[in-house]
């Protein structure tokens, strides 16, 4: 097993290319042309990656249920940096999906030793941001959240140290709270299964955050009463764990299905058949019958001064509600692909790839597909320079927050009942 990445780490910088070929992630495209709309944050390559997304895709054009969620760790006031994944999971309930949001509070608490006050706090602020954006759905804290803790517990028990000290490279240092909360966190990516009934659900996250993916993948296997594998001419259903009577109900659910120890093997019927039967046979006998859970990945928003966007580096990135004084401050401030006079700005256009304030555009502050062409037009044919685009973009900016902070003011009794 590889060992490495630390999703706690505040100066994260991520190899793209071995996470997709070390690890398995596949690129979006492919996938994504099958969805009904295209979401701007997959045309504009933000999104570049994904486990599994094809059943969710699946989900949304056959409009059969499906879920999404995601968390966020509330060790701080939300800032630019959360707002991709907030609009991510806000358009997959747009599609049909049933939303839940994790404030992930133990998390906080064990691994940034926030008080409870504070982690309340903060949430209350990630949550009126979700609401403000238009997300509608279920939201919890995990502390209050007691079927939550009755699953990460049996989530626990299908996991050991070696494994933890494979994916997050954990040592004998690491406290035992810090464990919980990653059986925490896998418990959140299955509780809208336990919550609403198993259906393909979606977890839209950055690239450093894949080992939960993946370790919740893991478990979900290991929690299954069977496996249904398909053999070309037959199905083979085989018991992991499953009550001898549960093997026997697949058995009779299937004319002319022959029962061996262990496994029960089926002609004639399609594998997605076989597979739902078994789910419905496994829950009906106190099993959980989850689904794998899918993801999708997207890349980092550099910061206002290139480099990584991080909390500790305030000039990178600006809160919802930062005065406006500071918010013109860094946006004034921030780092362009500009040329180093403005006479081979002319002559030579900017590099809205390499600047910031461009990326800031084409992450969040331009909607219209045509608009962000046209900006990256005017830059690299030197017909705008970068102080003029910085203006524009301020402009945008304020309109933007002032927009979301009354949103946020309204959608506060939201949080509050939370």
């Amino acid at each position: 097993m590889q060992s490495g990445m630390n999703p706690w780490s505040s100066n994260q910088t991520v190899d793209v290319d071995r996470l997709f070929t070390e690890f398995g992630i596949e690129p979006i495209g492919e996938v994504a042309r099958r969805l009904p709309e295209v979401p701007p944050f997959i045309r504009r390559g933000v999104v570049v990656g994904h486990r599994d997304y094809q059943v969710v895709v699946d989900a949304i054009r056959n409009r059969t249920p499906f879920h999404v969620l995601t968390g966020f760790m509330p060790s701080g006031l939300p800032h630019l940096g959360h707002l991709m994944v907030m609009k991510e999971v806000v358009w997959h309930v747009q599609q049909g999906g049933n939303g839940y949001v994790a404030i992930a509070d133990r998390e906080a608490h064990a691994v940034r030793g926030m008080s409870w006050e504070k982690c309340r706090e903060y949430g209350r602020e990630y949550l009126k941001a979700l609401y403000a954006l238009g997300f509608r759905g279920t939201t919890y804290y995990q502390s209050r959240n007691e079927p939550l803790k009755d699953l990460a517990f049996e989530a626990s028990t299908k996991v050991n140290f070696s494994e933890l000290s494979a994916i997050y490279g954990f040592g004998p240092e690491t406290s035992l709270g810090h464990a919980m909360s990653v059986a925490t966190q896998v418990g959140d990516i299955l509780f809208p299964q336990l919550d609403a009934g198993p259906a393909p659900t979606v977890v839209p996250v950055g690239l450093d955050q894949d080992p939960h993916i993946r370790l919740t993948r893991d478990v979900a296997h290991k929690l299954r009463m069977f496996t249904v594998e398909d053999r070309d001419d037959y199905v083979s259903v085989r018991s992991k764990n499953a009550p001898e009577e549960a093997l026997e109900a697949v058995h009779r659910a299937f004319a002319g299905s022959k029962k061996y120890a262990g496994h029960v093997d089926i002609t004639g019927q399609p594998h997605a058949r076989v597979d739902d039967t078994v789910r419905e046979i496994e829950i009906a006998h106190g099993g959980f019958g989850f689904y794998l859970p899918s993801s999708t990945y997207h890349i980092f928003m550099p910061g206002l001064q290139g480099g990584k966007m991080s909390s500790s580096v305030p000039e990178s990135l600006f809160g919802f509600y930062e005065p406006e004084k500071s918010v013109r401050k860094k946006v004034m401030a921030a780092l362009t692909g500009g040329r180093m006079t403005l006479e081979e700005q002319k002559r030579l256009g900017g590099e809205p790839d390499r600047c910031s304030v461009y990326l800031l555009n084409l992450f969040h502050m331009l909607e219209d597909d045509g608009e962000l062409a046209e900006l990256r037009r005017r830059c690299e044919s030197g017909e705008i320079t970068c102080g003029q685009c910085k203006k524009e973009t301020l402009e945008r900016v304020q309109a933007f927050l002032t927009d979301l902070r009354d949103k946020m003011d309204a959608v506060e009794h939201l949080a509050d009942e939370v």
